[in-house]
C-alpha cells in the first residue's frame, strides 16, 4: 500500500526542513518485509544495536 515508505519519507522532509541530524531505522532481522522497505530508502550501516532489558 505504500503506508510505511510514505511515512518514512514524511520523517525524511522533516529531518531536511529542520536541519536535524540523520536518521535511523530498525528492525528485527527475522522481518524481511521491513528489510525489503529499508533497503529501496536507506542504507545498511554498520552499527550492531545492544539493549539493557533487565534491572
Amino acid at each position: 500500500m505504500g503506508v510505511g515508505r510514505a511515512l518514512i519519507e514524511g520523517v525524511y522532509a522533516a529531518v531536511d526542513a529542520n536541519e536535524t541530524p540523520p536518521v535511523y531505522w530498525l528492525t528485527q532481522e527475522e522481518n524481511t518485509e521491513a528489510h525489503k522497505l529499508y533497503d529501496r530508502i536507506a542504507k545498511v550501516t554498520n552499527f550492531i544495536k545492544y539493549g539493557r532489558f533487565e534491572a
